[in-house]
C-alpha cells in the first residue's frame, strides 16, 4: 500500500522555508549546468553552420586546419576540373582558392587587441557559399584593397564601420560592404581577394590554404573526393564542409562542457546538502507521524517510497526555476577564441530542449541522491520509539 502523495505535497507547503533553501540552491545549479551546456553548443553550431552539406574543402594532406595548409594554383585548377563540380551560369568551375591570414584589431569593448581571421577568396566567393549574402555596401572588386566584412565585425571591432579605412599587413583597406552569413563563423571573418592579400603581405602569389567547392549536390561529395584522392598531382585530403566545421569546433566546445560539468558538480554537492538538510528535518519533525503510518501498515518500502518521492518534488521544482533562470540566455551573443584558427569568434548560446531535458533529468539525480539516505532512515525508525513523542 502507497503512502498518498498528498500527503508529501502537504508537508512541502508546510515546511516551506527549508524546501525554498533546497528549491534555490538546485534551481542555481541547473542554471549554469544548462548555460554552460548551451556555450557549448552556440559555439559549435556557429562553426558547423558555416559549413554546406553541398560544400568540399580541400587541405594539403596531414594538414589539421587551414593555418597549416598550402596548396598551389596548379592544384587548384586540378581540384576544378574533378568531377561532381557545380558550375556558375558562364560555365565556370564554382571553386575558390582562398587565403587565411591572421590580423589583431582593437575590440570596440575594451580597446585590447584580438585576433580576426582575415580570408581572401576569389570573385566566385558568394556562389561558392551562397548562406552568404550582401546586406549592405557591394562585394569587393578583384584586384582591389576592399574589404567586406562579417555582420559581427563591425561590433567586435573598433574602427570597421562601412566606408571606414583599416591599415594592416602594410597596406590601406576600404570597407566596402557587410555579410550576412546566417549566424555562422564567417560573420566573425574579414573578407577580400586572394591575390591582393597574399600581394600585401608579401607572400607567393599562386599559394593558397585552402580550396572549397562547390559541388552538384551533396552526394556528388564521393565521387568528387574518390577522383582528387586519386590524383597523382595531388597529395590532399578532402572533407565535407560541414564534418570539417565540427572538427574544429570540436576541442573549445569539449572544454567548456567539461569546464561546466565541473562547476556543476561541485554547485551540486551544496544543492543536495541542502536537499540531505530538509529531508532529515522533515524527518525529525515528523518522526511521530511515520510512526503512525507504519502502525497504520505501510511498509517500509512504502515510507522509502514516499519521502525520495518528496525530494524528487522538490528538485523537480528547483530543476524548472534554473532552466527558466536559464532561457534569457537563449540568443545572448559572446566572444571567445577559436584556438583551431586562433582567432576572436563570435557565438550566440543555444538553449535547446535536449539541454532543458538534461538539466532536469541532473535535477532529479539530485533528488534521488538528496532524498534515498533521509528516507531510509525514516523507513528505519522503530515505532515504539516514535509513539513515545506523542
Amino acid at each position: 500500500m502507497a503512502i498518498p502523495l498528498e500527503y508529501n505535497v502537504r508537508s512541502i507547503v508546510t515546511r516551506w522555508p527549508s524546501t525554498l533553501v533546497a528549491v534555490l540552491s538546485i534551481a542555481g545549479t541547473i542554471a549554469v549546468f544548462i548555460v554552460m551546456l548551451a556555450m557549448a553548443q552556440g559555439f559549435q553550431a556557429t562553426l558547423v553552420s558555416g559549413g554546406s552539406p553541398a560544400n568540399a574543402i580541400v587541405l594539403r594532406g596531414g594538414a589539421d586546419s587551414e593555418m597549416m595548409s598550402a596548396l598551389t594554383l596548379e592544384q587548384a585548377r586540378v581540384i576544378a576540373d574533378a568531377p561532381g563540380v557545380a558550375r556558375s551560369a558562364a560555365g565556370e568551375p564554382l571553386v575558390s582558392a582562398e587565403v587565411v591570414v591572421i590580423g589583431a584589431f582593437p575590440l570596440a569593448t575594451t580597446g585590447s587587441d584580438a585576433n580576426s581571421q582575415i580570408r581572401g577568396l576569389s570573385p566566385l566567393a558568394l556562389e561558392v557559399r551562397p548562406n552568404a549574402r550582401i546586406v549592405e555596401g557591394r562585394f569587393f572588386q578583384p584586384g582591389l584593397t576592399e574589404l567586406v566584412i562579417g555582420r559581427n565585425v563591425s561590433s567586435a571591432y573598433a574602427g570597421f564601420a562601412l566606408g571606414s579605412t583599416v591599415e594592416f599587413g602594410g597596406g590601406r583597406w576600404t570597407v566596402v560592404g557587410v555579410f550576412d552569413a546566417g549566424g555562422s563563423s564567417f560573420d566573425s571573418e574579414i573578407w577580400c581577394d586572394a591575390s591582393v592579400l597574399n600581394q600585401v603581405f608579401k607572400r607567393p602569389e599562386n599559394i593558397f590554404q585552402s580550396v572549397t567547392a562547390r559541388l552538384v549536390s551533396p552526394e556528388s561529395f564521393q565521387a568528387f573526393k574518390d577522383a582528387v584522392t586519386a590524383d597523382p598531382r595531388l597529395t590532399v585530403d578532402v572533407f565535407r564542409e560541414t564534418a570539417f566545421y565540427a572538427e574544429q569546433s570540436r576541442m573549445v566546445s569539449t572544454i567548456i562542457r567539461v569546464l561546466g560539468f565541473i562547476i556543476a558538480v561541485v554547485m551540486a554537492v551544496g544543492a543536495v546538502f541542502a536537499a540531505l538538510n530538509t529531508m532529515y528535518s522533515a524527518i525529525a519533525a515528523r518522526s511521530a507521524e511515520i510512526a503512525t503510518l507504519k502502525a497504520l501498515g505501510f511498509s517500509p518500502v512504502s515510507v522509502v517510497a514516499s519521502f525520495v518521492a518528496e525530494s524528487i518534488v522538490i528538485a523537480l521544482a528547483g530543476g524548472v526555476v534554473g532552466a527558466l533562470a536559464a532561457l534569457p540566455f537563449n540568443g545572448f551573443t559572446a566572444g571567445t577564441i577559436n584556438w583551431s584558427s586562433f582567432s576572436y569568434l563570435a557565438f550566440a548560446f543555444h538553449v535547446t530542449p535536449s539541454i532543458v531535458v538534461k538539466g532536469l533529468v541532473f535535477s532529479l539525480l539530485m533528488g534521488l541522491i538528496g532524498g534515498l539516505p533521509p528516507a531510509v532512515r525514516a523507513a528505519r525508525l522503530p515505532i515504539i520509539v516514535a509513539l513515545r513523542e506523542l
